[in-house]
């Protein structure tokens, strides 16, 4: 199988699957997005058409149908509406049908900052999750709009953690 992680390469988790016979594609995403969006307003930078395309073709640039899974994490989350939409889409592309997605989102609708994390596969029970630093999410999202968000994908399941955080499966 072909996984896309997009919490950056780290040890642990390229030995936890490549230890399977799996491939896996590591990119930091919210590196990329800081580099891209970073100056000035970041959420404003965002609405930039060709700022977008520049961003998705650097950090998702991927032959159609090439993933079996997406390791997605909470990068979703800060992500304006515009390019929310983009990204979703471009995800949707380069999964094959049935491909797995798993995404974090904070749960917490009143928070104003949210931790972002590093995730870190240990193994088949544990994740390390190492803080990255506070960050404005985009928007707080609830179950509803999770659903909207990953419409065009073939089911979507939602599990609630201790921490306040809400793990989404999704099916391509």
């Amino acid at each position: 199988m072909a996984i896309l992680d997009l919490a950056g390469a780290n040890q642990s988790t390229v030995s936890f699957i490549t230890g399977f016979g799996h491939r896996l594609y590591s990119n930091d995403f919210l590196r990329q997005l800081d580099q891209s969006f970073g100056k000035g307003d970041f959420y404003e930078n965002q609405a930039d058409p060709r700022a977008q395309q520049e961003f998705l073709e650097g950090a998702l640039h991927f032959p159609d149908e090439q993933f079996d899974g997406a390791l997605v994490w909470d990068v979703l989350e800060f992500l304006s509406a515009p390019l929310l939409a983009l990204v979703v889409g471009r995800l949707h592309r380069v999964l094959r049908p049935d491909a797995g997605l798993l995404a974090v989102f904070h749960s917490d609708e009143r928070a104003e900052t949210v931790p972002s994390y590093s995730y870190r596969v240990q193994d088949h029970k544990t994740i390390q999750m190492a803080p990255r630093g506070q960050r404005k999410p985009a928007q707080i999202f609830n179950n509803r709009s999770l659903e909207r968000l990953f419409q065009d994908f073939q089911s979507v399941k939602f599990f609630l953690t201790r921490d306040h955080l809400r793990e989404v499966i999704v099916r391509r």
